[in-house]
């Protein structure tokens, strides 16, 4: 019968180490492309009497709002 070479100890070493030993997982993938178009939800705090200004027209404020945004960074 051949004999290991591995004693006792290293062998309970190896299985443990092999149990508790964390996988190697693979890399994140790069997040999806945005859809044209498509819009994101977000919390903006701004002044009172701004908020005020474009909900006195009714439904649409945050159209109008980014409407406005946009023509102010040259997007429009």
């Amino acid at each position: 019968m051949a004999r290991s070479t591995m004693s006792a100890r290293d062998a309970a070493e190896a299985a443990f180490k092999k149990t508790t030993t964390k996988p190697i997982e693979a890399p994140v993938a790069a997040k999806a492309p945005t859809i044209p178009g498509a819009r994101e939800q977000v919390s903006l705090r701004i002044d009172r009497d701004v908020l005020e200004h474009f909900q006195a027209d009714g439904p649409g404020w945050q159209d109008r709002l980014n409407a406005a945004l946009r023509k102010a960074v040259g997007l429009a």
